[in-house]
């Protein structure tokens, strides 16, 4: 993991340093610390090195039979859908791309929220064209409202959602979203703590409001806990837990219709661990998401080279493979799951092509 591993590396050199220095002193009294210092190396090094042997195993063997799509797959499509950049033939050509898939729904950005909570009017001038375009071309398929914003979590800036009245404000954003066509809202802040109460508090709001539309509500979730409680390590050592809880990644999956894993950004230096981390996650949330509530892995279709994403190790092909690997280990008869593609701007003809030939039966 990102913060993880690099504080391994540092800590390493400051050991080896440490160490050499004693060892010039010449003083057996004094090799004490030079064996601690070692120790403490060893101590973190060797958990990293078993977390990657087990990721690796988790990657090994195939994935059972059936484990394919159950056409409840979705789509993270760009505001440009709803800002006046697409058209019909936009429409008629995404129709073309989804024909013989399992995508479900589509997640536009209509957004983003203020960091009042509110939502501005002129956000999403085409959103009425663009539901009433899909329905057409796209029978049965639903158009959720992508609704986000930066949390003022890990920074003086953003979304407060312990503010009463910005909560407040979120609900009349989503009921603006229904009035203007959308089949749902889907809900993505970041970064979102692990256990903050406010959130669960505003889905239970936002869940009885869609529901008395007949709407669905759906969210963009953070990762689970790899291990124990790391979450905490991370937040303590970095500022940015990064991971949730699996007892609160429990929490909202009861709270939604549909729970979308961000999946992505790892880390991981190589493909046959970003597979085996996502057949992990993929268990991990299996674990405690409700048999009712639609759990979708997500799948990286953009291309980053960075410590935080290697797009030569997340690839769609391992994602899929890794998903259907913890599917087949965990409830392979599922039918609430599926996959989330981000993002469609994004994509690349390779990403379509992996995540037919390894998702589509």
């Amino acid at each position: 993991m990102r913060d993880g591993s690099a504080r391994v590396r540092v800590l390493a050199r400051a050991g080896a340093g440490f160490a050499g220095r004693l060892r010039r002193g010449g003083s057996g009294a004094r090799k004490w610390p030079a064996r601690a210092a070692l120790a403490l190396v060893v101590l973190l090094l060797v958990p990293a090195a078993a977390a990657g042997i087990a990721l690796r195993v988790d990657y090994a063997g195939d994935p059972a039979a059936g484990t394919t799509t159950r056409g409840r797959d979705a789509l993270w499509l760009g505001h440009a859908w709803v800002d006046g950049r697409k058209d019909d033939a936009d429409v008629r050509a995404l129709g073309r791309r989804l024909s013989g898939t399992g995508i479900h729904d589509l997640f536009v950005h209509a957004g983003p929220l203020e960091h009042d909570g509110s939502l501005p009017p002129a956000a999403h001038p085409r959103a009425g064209w663009l539901v009433r375009a899909v329905h057409r071309a796209l029978p049965g398929v639903r158009v959720q409202a992508w609704l986000g914003d930066e949390l003022a979590t890990e920074g003086p800036e953003g979304l407060r959602l312990q503010d009463a009245a910005t909560r407040d404000r979120m609900v009349s954003a989503a009921r603006q979203v229904l009035a203007a066509g959308f089949d749902g809202v889907h809900l993505d802040l970041e970064p979102l703590h692990s256990g903050d109460s406010a959130y669960p508090a505003l889905l239970d709001r936002l869940r009885r409001l869609t529901h008395s539309r007949g709407a669905v509500l759906s969210v963009a979730a953070h990762q689970i806990d790899p291990l124990p409680a790391l979450h905490t390590l991370a937040g303590t050592v970095t500022g940015h837990p990064k991971w949730w809880s699996q007892a609160f990644f429990a929490q909202v999956a009861r709270r939604v219709d549909q729970i979308a894993v961000m999946s992505y950004d790892t880390a991981m230096p190589l493909e046959s661990l970003y597979g085996g981390y996502a057949a992990q996650q993929t268990a991990l949330a299996l674990q405690v998401t409700p048999p009712t509530t639609d759990l979708l892995m997500g799948l990286p279709f953009y291309q980053e080279n960075d410590p935080g994403h290697w797009g030569f190790a997340e690839t769609v092909a391992a994602a899929v493979r890794g998903a259907r690997l913890g599917l087949s280990r965990t409830d392979r008869d599922r039918d609430h799951f599926g996959v989330a593609l981000y993002v469609d701007f994004a994509a690349r003809e390779e990403d379509w092509a992996a995540y037919r030939a390894g998702w589509l039966p």
